[in-house]
């Protein structure tokens, strides 16, 4: 690699002790990516992109907002303008990113997987999406093998209780050695206030083969589902809620509430709480009873823009970090578990940085000795998911709690190409442990600081999932 170019060696590393730390300990990691939204129908058919624009800013969310912040018309975004010109629009924006992660995360991805090292802007535009996009179209930059380059050992994707979970099987049969699981995903079963709640039970119906006509009918389903997921060798699920819902019910509460709103009347916020209580209390209990590991996506204000929203629908790029309480529920949850001994192993992941000292200290009451890191406080998440929000984070883990327990990094990301996302933690991570060195606030003692590191960036997480 040339170093001069932009994108060199020692990107984000600061002094020698980072650069040791990173070249001799961290770089050559394997990876366990163990969320994301990558699917897995593309992986299973081995899928080939036609051009970069494909797999790059397709239903990418985070090019679409800074697009649109830059004034780009929509139909260069969603719309229907060619894929050519939707990448000379991206192009164009790039230069204006500066200080935001997609500039750092673009010249990165454009480095590792196609080698070019040219700065994209619009007069570069031309010659990179036809270079980048020549080669896309080959074996050699399929899905899998695109996995593959990154040395990417496991990869869990994200399903609704409901899917069939017939690409898994099918990867499951394959020749492909890159671990691809699945996470349980419920969250349309927990939220009884969704318009479309009735209608999901029915296809909730349909994949576990049970009439869902009580509460009882509902926690058998999912009982049905956890048990297809777990036979199909899941072990982890995945909660994408406000905040954690905890409120006082009986059973004969939640069973009146379940029949009220199949019935089709209005609930209150009251019952909608209880309802959504029970709920997740009953799942987290099956979790611990198949050894899983649960997670909880938490923070997060969606669907802001109305006008948007009904125009291009959810997960186009309208929503923000919220304010929302945390610490009395999540701990109320969380010790009603631990006091019945049904606390699985649990990583819990903050999206508004007022939050993280919160988080970080709550992880502590629940860590209880029985597991290494038992209960985790997760990466920096979503917005979050940058230079300043994973040092926030990994400074308020070390802080109020141990860094070197630490599971590391995952990409949540819906694209092939946001892997260098990895090594983009990994020499953070590296350099803030090696100013510190440097400062002399942490002893010269690389062999132990790069075990740490070493653990950090991979070993972690394969001892606390076990694929």
């Amino acid at each position: 690699m040339a170093k001069n170019t932009f994108i060199n060696d020692n990107f984000l590393l600061q002094n020698k002790y980072a650069e040791e730390l990173y070249h001799k300990y961290a770089s050559k990691m394997p990876i366990i990516d163990y969320h994301c939204h990558l699917p897995p129908k593309d992986i299973a058919e081995n899928k080939v992109f036609e051009n970069l624009t494909q797999i790059w800013i397709y239903g990418d969310h985070y090019k679409w907002r800074a697009m649109r912040t830059l004034g780009i018309d929509e139909k260069f975004i969603t719309g229907n303008a060619s894929d050519k010109d939707k990448f000379l629009q991206w192009a164009k924006t790039v230069p204006y990113t500066m200080r935001n992660p997609l500039y750092h995360w673009t010249q990165l991805e454009l480095a590792r997987y196609f080698d070019i090292y040219d700065l994209l802007n619009e007069k570069s535009a031309e010659s990179i999406y036809k270079e980048a996009s020549e080669k896309l179209n080959s074996d050699a930059f399929s899905c899998q093998s695109l996995l593959s380059k990154m040395n990417v050992k496991v990869v869990c994707t994200t399903e609704d209780p409901t899917d069939s979970l017939e690409h898994h099987q099918k990867l499951a049969k394959s020749n492909f050695k890159t671990h691809i699981s699945t996470s349980f995903r419920p969250d349309k079963a927990i939220l009884i206030g969704n318009e479309d709640f009735v209608q999901y039970l029915n296809k909730l119906e349909k994949s576990s083969g049970i009439s869902i006509n009580s509460y009882k009918d509902l926690k058998d389903a999912l009982v049905d589902r956890i048990a297809y997921f777990d036979e199909n060798g899941c072990k982890v699920s995945d909660h994408g809620l406000n905040a954690i819902p905890y409120a006082a019910y009986t059973e004969k509460e939640i069973t009146d509430i379940f029949k009220k709103r199949i019935d089709k009347k209005q609930l209150t916020n009251e019952e909608i709480s209880k309802y959504e209580s029970a709920v997740l209390q009953f799942l987290a209990e099956q979790y611990h009873a198949k050894g899983w590991v649960q997670q909880f996506h938490l923070g997060a204000l969606r669907n802001n823009n109305t006008r948007m929203l009904k125009e291009l629908g959810p997960d186009t790029g309208w929503d923000s970090i919220a304010d929302y309480p945390q610490a009395e529920n999540l701990s109320k949850f969380l010790n009603s578990l631990d006091t019945n001994n049904t606390l699985t192993k649990t990583i819990i992941y903050n999206l508004n940085p007022a939050d993280n000292e919160v988080m970080a200290t709550m992880i502590g009451n629940f860590n209880d000795g029985s597991i290494k890191g038992k209960v985790q406080f997760g990466s920096g998440w979503w917005f979050l998911d940058q230079k300043d929000g994973m040092i926030k984070q990994m400074n308020a883990l070390s802080n109020m709690g141990l860094i070197s327990c630490f599971i590391g990094m995952l990409t949540d990301s819906r694209s092939f190409l946001s892997y260098p996302r990895h090594e983009y933690f990994r020499r953070i991570l590296c350099n803030l442990f090696g100013e510190e060195i440097k400062n002399g606030e942490l002893p010269n003692d690389m062999e132990w600081i790069g075990k740490i590191v070493q653990d950090i960036s991979y070993n972690n997480a394969k001892e606390y999932f076990n694929f």
